[in-house]
């Protein structure tokens, strides 16, 4: 195995932006991806190494970004500016999420027909937003992400397989809303499955989180559980396309 990197470039709507793409170069052929989708920090660090230890599993790990290049914030309150542009206008949203995939498709080490995305906090909604889009991804997995749908639902039927990693004790995301994204689904037609991780509030798959005030604690049984959920998801997921 020898895990090779790279910086993606990209524009969408005057925007530049950078991915980071992660790869086993010892597979010759093209192989499946699977997009990363940040928190509403921006691409960090943690998203990177979940594209690089994706890539150890044998697919293409694809850290992409919806910010900008060079664009993460300092400040939670930065953090929410950049978020809420696009929880605003998930039509925006939905165009770069399209754009996303459309440079991933075009990785020569990438198998287009292959495809699938991963995210956490706000990358889970975005990742779920694929689905809702009708994207040509067929799965999606959202980490401790947040559920709710857009205001102006698009009416399509959800293809993608979706599975949703989430804390029980998530303040952010709370029964209710849970409740209210299994009827959404089911509505969508979709092939869906949620693990409910008690005791696990928001965030919990990132060690670096540690402010229970705010409702984001590492927990490291549920990231552990989680990450072998996706990872019979993945192989369910390709052995099936």
């Amino acid at each position: 195995m020898a895990i090779q990197t790279r910086l993606v470039e990209y524009t969408h709507e005057g925007e530049v932006l950078e991915a980071f793409m992660a790869w086993d170069e010892m597979q010759s052929e093209p192989k499946p991806v699977v997009l990363v989708s940040h928190a509403f920090r921006g691409r960090e660090e943690f998203e990177c190494g979940r594209a690089y230890d994706l890539a150890k599993m044998g697919y293409v790990g694809f850290a992409l970004d919806l910010f900008g290049k060079g664009v993460h914030a300092e400040t939670t309150e930065q953090a929410f500016e950049l978020m809420n542009r696009f929880t605003n206008d998930r039509d925006l949203l939905q165009r770069r999420l399209g754009a996303v995939v459309d440079i991933a498709k075009g990785q020569p080490e990438i198998d287009p027909r292959r495809m699938a995305a991963i995210g956490y906090c706000f990358g889970g909604l975005c990742v779920l937003d694929m689905a809702r889009a009708d994207l040509p991804v067929a799965g999606v997995c959202s980490f401790h992400g947040i559920l709710s749908p857009p205001e102006k639902p698009t009416g399509k039927s959800i293809r993608a397989k979706v599975l949703v990693e989430h804390g029980w004790a998530d303040p952010m995301v709370p029964p209710e809303q849970v409740v209210a994204f299994a009827a959404e689904m089911d509505a969508a037609g979709a092939d869906w499955q949620l693990h409910g991780h008690g005791g696990a509030l928001h965030a919990f798959t990132n060690p670096d989180a540690n402010d229970a005030d705010f409702g984001t604690v590492y927990h490291k049984a549920a990231d552990r559980r989680s990450w072998q959920s996706l990872g019979n998801f993945l192989e369910e997921l390709f052995t099936a396309v």
